[in-house]
């Protein structure tokens, strides 16, 4: 599946976008909100583009233009989240690489997959969070509709191996319909 927006297409990863990834991933600042360490080497974006990103609903967030990655969003369903127990919910999670920061893309982006989410994958709950602190990433998920849930206290993050308080959000399929209907 390949979702559109004005500016931007959001496709599968393939293991040809691993110099992209790199070009992105090697930043510890990114990494570092989104939980994971940065990459060393092309190679360690290969070996993640083959274990992680090529998962079902897992998204290269690229400009139209150049077709190549900048970013990603993903969905993690029952199996792969702590979030939900639920068949119709998902926890959504982004990153998008640094010089891409306050241009619109990562909210142009995610009201494409809140789409997708509600009206392709008729779901009922999108989730989200985000560490204590980075507080970035709670305005943009606010800017998408969704509402402050609850606050975790220190959660394990295996891939980093550190606790961090997390902020979690959510928007129900009616409120996000409500917010739709609301602009136009």
């Amino acid at each position: 599946m390949v979702l559109y927006t004005e500016r931007l297409l959001l496709r599968p990863w393939e293991e040809a976008d691993a110099e992209s990834l790199f070009e992105y991933a090697k930043d510890p600042s990114i990494g570092a909100t989104a939980g994971w360490p940065s990459h060393d080497d092309v190679e360690v974006s290969r070996a993640v583009i083959r274990s992680q990103l090529s998962a079902p609903e897992t998204y290269a967030i690229c400009r139209k233009e150049e077709g190549k990655p900048i970013g990603s969003f993903n969905l993690k369903f029952k199996q792969d989240t702590d979030l939900t127990d639920a068949d119709d919910e998902v926890e959504m999670g982004a990153w998008i690489g640094k010089e891409f920061w306050n241009k619109g893309y990562i909210t142009e982006a995610g009201r494409e997959v809140l789409r997708h989410c509600f009206e392709d994958l008729n779901l009922s709950k999108v989730w989200a969070a985000y560490y204590d602190g980075n507080n970035k990433s709670g305005h943009v998920l606010e800017s998408y509709g969704l509402t402050y849930d609850h606050m975790e206290k220190n959660v394990f993050v295996p891939l980093v191996n550190e606790l961090h308080d997390v902020h979690v959000l959510s928007i129900t399929k009616e409120t996000w319909e409500a917010n739709r209907n609301a602009k136009k």
